[in-house]
């Protein structure tokens, strides 16, 4: 079955286009050199969290400069669009810890909710971005780390997503989605979908075939392309407390180092 349109669209606002600044605006990931002395540290941080939380788009666009990789113009568009399904959206902005090279990153946070008929939808997602700046500008980015989750209702279960950040070109690896709390005799279905870089672009729902789950969750194996790049999941979870709609990003990589950025 296709997931709901109302929590697909969403979720692919989040990653599209390999996913950016706040999910939901798009950078496309650039990848950036060494850090260059101070003016790649210098990251306009608070000004990026203001300018995402802006009502107005002038912070943001003053912020971002065009180059590789980068296009302000989709960051907006993309801002827009999440902006306009959850009312109430908010984000966060810290800084992270540098790479093993000393590129700096951040880590960006957003949350919001949005009514639908009787039913509400709760978006969440964390995205780990290591980040090139000029000291004024954000001028490049390469998502490191990358997930949101979305639930209707009130009392949707809690789960825990066990899925790993980066895998190796080739490698078997486990896609885990699992309800924190005992189902207690309750009936739960739930399935996967890759989600492909035309879908991330278009916004497009995948379809996912659903099975009942057993063992408290979503358990499946799956296998990393032979080449570098990256998978995004899309996991939906029928539980008869609500709907919950997850998606991961991994990034696939050919060298054992690159596993931790």
């Amino acid at each position: 079955m296709p997931l709901p349109r109302s929590l697909v669209s969403a979720v692919l606002a989040v990653l599209a286009a390999g996913a950016t600044l706040n999910p939901g605006a798009a950078l496309r990931a650039a990848t950036p050199g060494p850090a260059a002395g101070a003016a790649a540290t210098a990251l306009p941080l608070q000004a990026l969290e203001a300018a995402l939380n802006s009502a107005d788009d002038a912070p943001l666009a003053d912020l971002l400069q065009a180059g590789p990789g980068l296009d302000p113009d989709e960051i907006q568009k993309r801002r827009q669009t999440l902006r306009s399904q959850f009312p109430d959206l908010r984000w966060t902005v810290s800084a992270g810890t540098p790479t093993r090279d000393g590129q700096p990153t951040a880590i960006l946070r957003v949350g919001g909710t949005r009514r639908q008929g009787v039913t509400t939808y709760r978006l969440d997602a964390e995205q780990r971005l290591a980040l090139r700046g000029d000291g004024r500008h954000i001028t490049a980015q390469t998502v490191l780390q990358e997930q949101s989750l979305l639930r209707s209702g009130e009392q949707s279960p809690p789960v825990s997503l066990q899925i790993p950040d980066a895998v190796l070109t080739g490698e078997r690896y486990d896609v885990d989605v699992i309800f924190d709390d005992p189902l207690d005799g309750a009936m739960a279905a739930g399935g996967l979908a890759m989600i492909n870089a035309q879908q991330l672009l278009g916004m497009e729902s995948p379809s996912v075939e659903l099975g009942a789950l057993g063992g408290g969750g979503l358990f499946k194996r799956v296998q990393a392309p032979l080449n570098p790049g990256s998978q995004t999941w899309a996991v939906l979870l029928v539980h008869p407390r609500g709907i919950i709609s997850a998606t991961k990003r991994v990034r696939v990589v050919a060298d054992r180092a690159a596993l931790t950025p």
